[in-house]
C-alpha cells in the first residue's frame, strides 16, 4: 500500500513542476545507504505507469510502483508525508502486522 498526503503531493508538484494527471514512479535503486533493504534506496521519476502493481492518487497526481519492483515494499505499507519544519518529504515504512 502507498499512502501520500495531499501536502506531500503538493511538494512533488512544486519541486518537479508537475501538472495534474502526471505520475510519479517509485523504484528501488542501488545505493550505498538503504532504508528497508541494505544497498538499495527508493528513487523517483516522472513517468506514466506501464504495469502498476500499486497505484494511488493524491492532489491530482498518480503515485505508483511497477509490479516488478513490489519486492521492495513486501511486508510494508509505504507512507509519504510532508515535514513543514524541514520543508521536505519523508518516507515511512510501516511493517504490516498479521491483523492488517
Amino acid at each position: 500500500m502507498i499512502n501520500i498526503t495531499n501536502e506531500a503531493a503538493d511538494w512533488f508538484k512544486q519541486e518537479l513542476d508537475l501538472q495534474e494527471g502526471q505520475a510519479i514512479r517509485f523504484f528501488p535503486r542501488y545505493s550505498s545507504g538503504g532504508g528497508v533493504h541494505p544497498g538499495f534506496s527508493l528513487g523517483i521519476e516522472v513517468n506514466a505507469p506501464t504495469d502498476a502493481g500499486l497505484l494511488t492518487e493524491a492532489g491530482g497526481i498518480r503515485f505508483y510502483m511497477e509490479e516488478r519492483d513490489l519486492w521492495y515494499l513486501e511486508g510494508y505499507h509505504f507512507n509519504v508525508t510532508y515535514n513543514a519544519n524541514a520543508g521536505d518529504i519523508e518516507y515511512e515504512y510501516e511493517a504490516i502486522t498479521p491483523e492488517q
